[in-house]
């Protein structure tokens, strides 16, 4: 009996020891399987940056003058002579046109003699009305003849004044036969040849001041519509796009043109160069820029129910979780958002499709954080 036993115990210890390796085996396949859960799954990330969204509007036009003169006589007449022409530079205080001037001459030698003729009447009364003066202090005239020479003094004195006036209207219709102009500028029409009568008013020639130049262009009513007043426009030569100069609208035309539909704007160019010239063509690029947004790559976006959203990586636990988002616009790669995310947040932008709220996620393999930055779509300028 007892050499039975001796020969069944080491069976016994060979189970016992074939039960622990097979458990240990078990062990060591559940630690193996649980490790990559630890790690966390790997999915491709990008840092959230945030930036404004421009869009360019490009539109033909031509440089005009800011301010437009147009030079008349203040009097009527025949046009002796008419020293400038179309293109001419012009300075202040310039002859421009010049009309016949008998007339005006005549009627100044007339005011002269009516001058004259008035001093010899003012002499005359002050003379009675200083003897009657006299006279009645002594008590040899009547109160009657006294106050009759104080009042054609008084009268003779009124018309010396206006022969005076009528001197002075006088010579200032005479200096009005010549046109002159008061600022510096081009001419840029003219509107009559000598010989011709013309009417008080009459625009004679037109001058382009040459203190400010603009670019003049025609919109249509939805680009109106974009806070053009806040844009900033550059402006180039269409056959010299090297040639720049930047302005802002100044002026919007309140009625759009009856042919085009369009309306007219001015934009005040600062500091144009020389070689935009009155006339000349040019191509204006409205830049108009949006507030503060963001933009993600396409593959980032998914649905929390009917909404748009995104995954975002907790730093800390490097877990995901589901947020909703706004969509301002989809663009071919990108999608623009409104609203929903904030600069410096991460997201998951490979790898959406498996992933659940609370799963820990890690970087793809050799992704660094200045990949991660470059993956993020970059926002136009």
């Amino acid at each position: 009996m007892s050499a039975i036993i001796t020969r069944r115990m080491p069976a016994r210890d060979l189970g016992r020891v074939a039960a622990v390796t097979l458990l240990g085996a078990v062990l060591a396949s559940c630690g193996s399987e649980k490790a990559p859960q630890a790690e966390g799954r790997p999915v491709g990330v990008v840092t959230v940056e945030a930036g404004q969204f421009s869009d360019d509007i490009q539109l033909s036009g031509e440089i005009q003058a800011k301010k437009d003169v147009g030079l008349a006589f203040r009097i009527g007449g025949r046009v002796l002579e008419r020293p400038v022409n179309v293109g001419d530079k012009v300075k202040a205080g310039q002859l421009i046109a010049r009309l016949e001037p008998a007339l005006e001459q005549n009627a100044l030698a007339a005011a002269k003699a009516a001058l004259e003729a008035a001093h010899g009447e003012v002499d005359t009364a002050r003379n009675t009305f200083e003897r009657q003066e006299r006279l009645m202090a002594q008590g040899f005239t009547t109160r009657p003849r006294f106050d009759q020479a104080q009042r054609a003094q008084e009268t003779a004195q009124a018309r010396l004044e206006n022969a005076e006036a009528q001197l002075e209207l006088a010579r200032d219709r005479l200096g009005f036969t010549e046109l002159r102009t008061d600022v510096d500028g081009v001419v840029t029409a003219r509107q009559i040849e000598p010989g011709e009568v013309v009417q008080p008013g009459q625009v004679v020639v037109q001058i382009a001041r040459d203190d400010d130049r603009d670019a003049v262009f025609n919109v249509p009513a939805a680009v109106l519509d974009t806070h053009l007043s806040d844009a900033r426009i550059r402006v180039a030569l269409a056959d010299a796009p090297a040639v720049t100069a930047y302005g802002s609208v100044r002026e919007v035309a309140p009625q759009a043109d009856p042919v085009t539909r369009t309306f007219a704007i001015r934009v005040g160019l600062r500091n144009p160069p020389e070689a935009m010239r009155l006339g000349s063509t040019v191509v204006g690029t409205i830049e108009l820029t949006t507030a503060a947004i963001v933009s993600i790559p396409a593959s980032a976006l998914t649905q929390q129910g009917r909404s748009p959203a995104v995954w975002i990586v907790d730093p800390a636990k490097s877990t995901v979780s589901l947020r909703s988002v706004d969509v301002l616009r989809f663009d071919p790669g990108t999608v623009i958002l409104s609203q929903g995310l904030e600069p410096g947040e991460t997201i998951v932008s490979a790898g959406i499709q498996a992933l659940h709220p609370g799963q820990r996620v890690r970087p793809l393999p050799g992704q660094r954080p200045s990949q991660r930055q470059q993956a993020a779509a970059a926002l136009p300028p």
